[in-house]
């Protein structure tokens, strides 16, 4: 036996080894991001100054409408702004002012503290899609999404190394009634996953139930004294804020859960078609709304954020991907850093019916914006299909394997002893190569990252295992994780008093489909 093969057949033994690893079924979770890499700033100090100066001319000269809420025309006139009917408008620098008691950053706890997330700071937390009517596979194409679609999607979130968050609606169950379904929704994200998650917004009695559910799942003494719900609350852009988005604004608020204020911007439909104009508007909407939530309990947890696109001027489609929306993007960001507020926008958007290129290019070019912007909290991560009518399986999976990128780039440069690797250049020397020296050896696991899905075998093992597109093989993983998850471990009494009170909450009134 020559000492070749004795060679060969040892690294095939190390190679086993490694295969082993591989494979064992294991859920891991990556903390969140912590960038190592600059925000992308665009805008110059004086169109910092001009955006801010006009931002404060709507409030006091314009307004903003608060509809149908008593309640908060009330308190906007207890604070010093010009209530009229429903309008309110607000002194220059009032709104600014009461911003400033809003934390620059916080914790969200999930019911494993090592899935914990800080939300501000130099911090990313990447969240899956939210709100989509339909679900889409591979084998069974687009339809309405079921409760069950939805289980799966929380599973697939606990199952995706790179994901930081359940999320909240990652698909709207059709199948359960409009008035009930938020009950079943939190429960799978409180006991089919361990990550933290969002509570419901679509009516102020449903954000009630979340809380109340967190206290069963948390202790209620711990919620009140610490954050555990993220909550989406749209702004109804331009410059309305109807009174059930702020009506479960006020039940997060006063119960010391984060709300993100967002307004939803469709530039040229809900917005100026200009991104000045634009930003403009969302600084008016996001000072309105952070104001609020600091009128109804100072030092509320609040995430400022924006949801922009623009628009297809032929066939009013909203697109995605675009060069404006990045520039929205990134000088709202500037503008949030300024209030000293945790950032939300970006996400794996695009406006493709398919997980095809159209929605990769998009989709990547909405991260990276995402990533550069200097964005805290990322809702629509992965999943997001058709302008965000429909969660895709596949999508979903493609997405969450592409997030592992933003890790690495997010990590920036190591400049350590190891990072140099003089001594890696110095044992190879001209003309060699650095596969088998020890720096290489020391550091190849973790040198690169490397997807989990992509293929990059020789074009005949593509061929003869059947020259499998990405979305194919996306379909498998999906699979694959559906069949390697086990459900995180719940006491057994706490899982007993949150389906008691689901039992008890759906029976005490009848349902309702719209």
């Amino acid at each position: 036996m020559t000492e070749a093969v004795t060679s060969r057949r040892a690294r095939g033994g190390g190679g086993a080894a490694r295969r082993a690893e591989r494979t064992a079924i294991s859920v891991e979770s990556a903390r969140f991001i912590e960038r190592q890499i600059p925000n992308l700033d665009i805008l110059n100090d004086e169109a910092i100054e001009i955006i801010e100066r006009n931002a404060e001319t709507v409030l006091a000269e314009i307004g903003v409408n608060f509809p149908e809420n008593p309640r908060a025309l009330a308190l906007w006139r207890e604070a010093g702004a010009d209530v009229e009917g429903e309008r309110v408008r607000i002194p220059r620098g009032l709104a600014r002012q009461l911003c400033s008691t809003a934390p620059s950053s916080f914790v969200q706890h999930a019911r494993n503290p090592e899935r914990n997330v800080e939300i501000g700071g130099r911090n990313l937390v990447l969240a899956p899609v939210y709100g989509p009517p339909f679900v889409r596979t591979a084998a069974g194409g687009r339809r309405y999404a079921t409760i069950e679609d939805f289980r799966n999607f929380v599973r697939l979130g606990y199952m995706s190394k790179w994901l930081h968050h359940s999320g909240g609606t990652v698909c709207e169950p059709t199948d359960v009634a409009v008035n009930k379904r938020h009950l079943d929704m939190l429960h799978a994200h409180m006991t089919l996953s361990d990550k933290p998650f969002m509570g419901s917004v679509t009516e102020p009695s449903r954000a009630q139930d979340s809380v109340d559910m967190c206290n069963l799942l948390f202790g209620a003494d711990f919620v009140q004294a610490n954050t555990v719900m993220t909550s989406l609350i749209n702004i109804n852009s331009p410059l309305t804020f109807d009174s059930v988005m702020m009506g479960a604004l006020e039940v997060y608020a006063a119960n010391n859960q984060a709300s993100i204020v967002s307004p939803f911007i469709v530039g040229g439909a809900m917005a100026p078609v200009s991104v000045a104009g634009t930003l403009t508007q969302v600084l008016a909407e996001i000072l309105t709304g952070v104001a609020y939530s600091q009128l109804v309990r100072k030092g509320a947890p609040v995430i400022a954020g924006a949801f922009v696109t623009s628009i297809d001027m032929n066939s009013g489609a909203p697109t995605f991907g675009t060069p404006e929306a990045a520039q929205i993007t990134y000088g709202t960001g500037q503008l949030v850093r300024r209030l000293g507020l945790p950032y939300r926008s970006a996400g794996a958007f695009c406006g493709s019916k398919l997980p095809d290129a159209q929605a990769a290019y998009e989709s990547a070019n909405s991260l990276n914006m995402g990533l550069l912007s200097g964005v805290n909290f990322m809702l629509h991560a992965c999943g997001w299909l058709e302008g965000g009518l429909v969660a895709s399986f596949e999508k979903f999976v493609m997405d969450a394997d592409q997030l592992g990128a933003l890790h690495g780039l997010a990590r920036g440069i190591d400049i350590t002893e190891n990072g140099q690797a003089m001594g890696a250049i110095a044992e190879v020397g001209p003309g060699g190569h650095y596969l088998g020296c020890a720096h290489t050896q020391a550091n190849f696991k973790s040198a690169f990252w490397r997807s989990e899905l992509f293929d990059y075998k020789p074009f005949e093992t593509w061929d003869e295992e059947g020259a499998r597109d990405t979305e194919t093989l996306a379909a498998a993983r999906v699979a694959k994780l559906l069949g390697d998850y086990r459900q995180p471990p719940l006491d057994p009494a706490i899982d007993e008093s949150l389906r008691d009170f689901v039992r008890r909450r759906k029976d005490a009134e009848a349902d309702a489909f719209a």
